[in-house]
């Protein structure tokens, strides 16, 4: 690893904004190039290419172990703060808020899609509108509503834990969170089809956000030498990996048996976990280049908004597409997808940059002055 310049963790990490530009280009290339695409109409190679981009749905995965992390960490720093709760969700929601009820304002003036979603949306209740018997209406506000009910839950929790008790609830959740999704395939299925959407509910999307705790907390409170770190993190790719060969003949690579429902995301994110450590390891020593790419950081700083806009946009250019009968659309040659893909993206990448940095930015220079 060379030479320790820095310790691993640090006021700025560059290096996260390298993962959080790597998983939002991943989100990126799933929902442009394999989310809604027929697959049907390409040759058999195309589609295998393809295929190929329904890892990127992992890139969701990514955000949660990352933003458990983070927070985790945000939250014990600052554990000792007469001002705790405060200073906390003061700065969540100058973060997060302008830029989410700009979205929704614009959902609601296209009427894009129902009022009773967005009024669900607004409480932060987007993953949870099935229970209410409204539709999805816009299928990324399922992730933001599982990290607020998180944002919500958390402080208390990461408040009142002292010692290993924080970690022990991390790993509890970890645990649970598989036995839930399994508790609802059972559930689903003896109506049925099993719609996948029941991942979306936050009991069943929990163990990411906790995966990323546990390194956060690990860190703070076990201190590992580098060596042993970097020892832990190769353990956790090997058993990942393992997780995988051991699963596939009990079906954990489809979501439509009990053991995928449960268990597909797990060596994922137990990869996602052993990924983080060697960034840190790495964006923390004299090759830290490596990890701390500027085009990747450039996505990660403006992965927020490009999450919120890049679907709307998508699923508009689709709309204007077929009412003018231009390639594109979202099926037939490759070369139809990949035009639409990089039209899009170069449409959203730019409204995301503007975003940040004419509107969000605004908001968060009011972080220290507020909190």
């Amino acid at each position: 690893m060379g030479r320790l310049n820095e310790p691993l963790l640090r006021p700025v990490m560059p290096e996260l904004d390298t993962i959080r530009g790597i998983a939002i280009l991943a989100v990126l290339f799933y929902h442009g190039l394999y989310w809604n695409t027929d697959l049907a109409t390409l040759p058999h190679f195309q589609r295998l290419i393809i295929t190929a981009f329904w890892a990127g749905r992992l890139g969701v995965n990514l955000f949660f172990v990352l933003s458990g992390f983070l927070i985790t960490g945000l939250l014990l720093n600052s554990r000792h703060r007469k001002d705790y709760y405060r200073h906390f969700y003061i700065r969540r929601a100058l973060r997060i808020l302008p830029a989410y009820l700009a979205l929704l304002a614009i959902l609601a003036a296209f009427r894009y899609t129902t009022n009773s979603f967005i009024l669900l949306s607004l409480a932060y209740l987007s993953n949870l509108t099935p229970l209410f018997g409204v539709a999805i209406g816009y299928p990324v506000l399922w992730s933001l509503a599982v990290e607020e009910h998180f944002y919500i839950v958390w402080p208390a929790v990461t408040r009142w834990l002292k010692g290993s008790a924080l970690l022990y609830c991390s790993l509890f959740i970890i645990t649970v969170s598989p036995l839930c999704r399994l508790l609802s395939f059972y559930l689903a299925s003896r109506h049925g089809d099993v719609s996948f959407q029941v991942n979306d509910y936050t009991w069943n999307s929990a163990d990411g956000l906790s995966c990323g705790a546990v390194l956060a907390i690990f860190l703070r409170d076990y201190r590992p030498d580098r060596r042993r770190l970097l020892r832990l993190c190769l353990f956790g790719i090997l058993l990942s990996i393992g997780i995988w060969i051991i699963g596939i003949p009990y079906g954990i690579l489809s979501r439509k048996t009990s053991v995928g429902m449960a268990l597909q995301i797990v060596p994922w994110q137990v990869f996602f976990v052993a990924l983080l450590g060697i960034f840190l390891l790495i964006g923390s020593s004299e090759r830290r280049s490596i990890v701390q790419v500027s085009v990747l950081r450039f996505f990660g700083e403006i992965s927020y908004g490009l999450y919120l806009i890049h679907l709307l946009i998508f699923e508009g250019f689709d709309w204007i597409a077929k009412r003018y009968n231009i390639p594109g659309i979202g099926w037939g040659k490759l070369s139809d997808l990949i035009f639409r893909f990089g039209y899009v993206c170069c449409t959203a990448i730019l409204l995301a940059y503007l975003s940040r940095k004419q509107f969000e930015d605004r908001f968060l220079r009011l972080k220290n002055r507020l909190s």
